[in-house]
């Protein structure tokens, strides 16, 4: 992987790929061959009402029955779930038949709550065993999941309760990082307070690891549940391919958060078709992805890809390096992991470590380490490769797509990578870098816009949750003379067809693969008593990517002293904390006069990205106020 090599065959990659442009209906019929139907569809694609796009019409089929009951004849005993905590120190494994049977409990307390087919169940968990019972549950009787990552405080789970309405929700009393407790009771009974809408249920999870009241007559237990419904039997309910399997919130440049709403068929047959092309998934193998539930990866590669291609997958609760640096390499032994799917940052933290633990363990039956969720850079995709002497293959994806649009195809070809690049296109993603101003593909090298050609391919969202005009609005209206998917990165495509991605045309930042919307930052931060106005920009981060940084202009005109200004820093990233969660805090909080704006008000934010980077601002012609850059600058130093 050290060296960059031309592509020198490209035969079956480019004769999958042009087919799957050329003729997609055809292409996408053969693919839904990988997946169980229990009523074959009438019509591969229904794209009668462009940028919507119903893949599998009239066909029937089921998430949950495709990830579990369809191997229990083949693979019954063998591992499906290996759940690993080095937070409470617990390694679990369930095999397919009882993963099988977990999940038909789940489903039969949700049903006992009188969660229906449509019904939304909201779940705000930590990594352990019971949050991909929940998920799985919902997929087998038609309810529609919104998973929300356990970092989000009350405001922003508030936010997603009274968007989704969930009937339940599933939760525990707590999750852990680094050793810590953190609670998620209180937050939740914060956010449930907080929101318009009320839940009939709460199932909570009780793991020990905090003190908690339940609200009488709304709280149901989780383990008492279950020994009442132990032995429960619960058929798979079949559900239309065009139906919705979730909603997952993605942070937008406003300050409400988007419900990327997901079918059922199409998914399905996605995943399958990218567990096989790309993630060279094998049934039988062991398959290790480390993100979290929370986040797009940890539905497709935790939960369902890997179970849909019969292989094992890991939960793992924990950080990369405790109890020590080695701790992911383990897995890989202990578990003959055959795929690792992690993030740049991951690696980039790994880095800082003694690098003994690279080689302690026998990392034989890993084929390839995958890296996705922000830019991976050439000197970590050459570290990390040369350390454990695999292949590190990039890949380019978004929550809305919910699998990748660029990589590195080794399931098709042993295919080349380029340091720096994710990749070419998979298959049936028709992309093209547009030019800003013209809409016209851009030439060779030429900087422009990452844009998909409609209709998305299987998998991809549907449509925003309760929103058909935003996603519209969103996604498809960027160019005035063409109707294309925005991915809103900037990216250039060399000559031998490879993308190279080079940041976000929009407010949305990424720190550590965690999108956030500047906006929700700065709602946020606005609403410390002191705050006047405020701006935040992404700034590029050696370890992270991206860091959030802010920039306020305060109502009291007094000047602050060096000791004033850490206090009331410390207290606007407290009020974020409380708010949005640790994972929304600004690295740093900046107290400014002025902020760069245009005459006709627009806030200048990538001119105050570049100055934070050390980059020139480029054209100020625009500006209202000269000075404001050099308050930026001023107050950094």
């Amino acid at each position: 992987m050290g060296e960059q090599i031309k592509y020198q065959s490209r035969g079956a990659y480019q004769d999958l790929y042009d087919e799957s442009i050329r003729n997609p209906k055809g292409f996408w019929a053969r693919q839904a061959d990988l997946i169980h139907w229990h009523k074959p569809f009438d019509k591969v694609l229904d794209d009668s009402k462009p940028p919507f796009a119903a893949w599998y019409v009239g066909g029937q089929t089921n998430l949950c029955y495709n990830a579990v009951d369809r191997h229990l004849d083949q693979l019954g005993d063998k591992p499906a779930l290996i759940y690993v905590s080095t937070e409470v120190d617990q390694e679990k494994t369930y095999t397919f038949r009882q993963l099988h049977q977990e999940v038909q409990i789940a489903a039969a307390m949700l049903q006992k709550m009188g969660v229906k087919k449509g019904d939304r169940v909201l779940i705000y968990m930590p990594m352990i065993p019971e949050a991909t019972f929940a998920m799985l549950a919902c997929a087998r009787i038609g309810a529609i999941h919104s998973v929300v990552f356990g970092g989000f405080a009350s405001h922003s789970l508030a936010s997603r309760i009274d968007d989704a309405k969930p009937k339940v929700i599933v939760s525990a009393d707590a999750g852990s990082r680094a050793g810590k407790v953190v609670a998620y009771k209180p937050l939740l009974d914060e956010a449930i307070n907080k929101a318009n809408h009320k839940p009939d249920n709460v199932l909570m999870v009780n793991r020990g690891l905090i003190a908690f009241d339940q609200v009488h007559g709304r709280d149901q237990d989780y383990t008492t549940l279950r020994k009442e419904l132990a032995n429960a039997k619960v058929p798979v309910t079949w559900l239309q391919a065009t139906d919705t399997s979730y909603i997952l919130y993605t942070s937008g440049t406003t300050g409400k958060p988007k419900g990327v709403q997901r079918d059922v068929g199409g998914y399905t047959v996605a995943l399958a078709a990218s567990m096989k092309y790309i993630f060279m998934g094998e049934a039988g193998k062991t398959f290790f992805a480390t993100s979290d539930i929370g986040w797009v990866v940890g539905h497709s590669y935790i939960v369902y890809g890997p179970l849909v291609a019969g292989m094992a997958t890991v939960m793992y609760e924990g950080l990369p390096i405790r109890p020590d640096a080695g701790i992911w390499w383990k897995i890989v032994q202990d578990y003959k992991v055959s795929v690792l799917f992690s993030a740049p940052t991951a690696v980039r933290v790994l880095k800082k470590q003694d690098p003994a633990y690279l080689s302690k363990y026998d990392l034989s039956s890993l084929k390839a380490l995958f890296l996705a969720g922000e830019p991976l850079d050439e000197t970590t995709s050459q570290w990390i490769s040369s350390a454990i002497g695999k292949p590190i293959v990039d890949n380019y994806w978004q929550t809305e797509t919910g699998w990748p649009i660029l990589a590195v195809q080794r399931g098709i070809e042993e295919m080349p990578g380029k340091l720096g690049s994710p990749g070419v296109p998979v298959f049936g993603f028709n992309v093209n870098v547009l030019s800003e101003d013209t809409a016209q593909p851009c030439k060779v090298n030429e900087k422009g816009v990452v844009a998909i050609e409609g209709p998305l391919p299987p998998g991809c969202m549907q449509t925003v949750w309760g929103d058909d005009e935003r996603f519209v609005k969103t996604y498809w209206s960027s160019f005035k003379t063409r109707q294309v998917y925005s991915t809103f990165d900037w990216g250039i495509r060399d000559e031998d067809g490879y993308f190279f991605i080079l940041g976000r045309t929009d407010d949305v930042i990424n720190v550590a693969g965690h999108r956030l919307g500047t906006r929700e930052i700065e709602e946020s931060i606005s609403s410390h008593s002191a705050v006047a106005e405020v701006a935040v920009v992404g700034v590029a981060d050696q370890v992270k990517g991206q860091v959030a940084v802010a920039f306020a202009i305060l109502k009291s005109m007094d000047a602050l002293d060096a000791a004033q200004s850490k206090t009331l820093e410390a207290e606007i990233m407290k009020v974020v904390d409380g708010q949005l969660g640790a994972v929304a805090r600004p690295a740093r909080v900046y107290f400014v006069n002025v902020l760069p704006k245009t005459r006709s008000g627009k806030l200048l934010r990538r001119s105050i990205q570049a100055v934070c980077e050390g980059r020139d601002p480029g054209d100020m012609t625009t500006i209202e106020d000269p000075t404001a850059l050099e308050q930026i600058k001023a107050s950094m130093n």
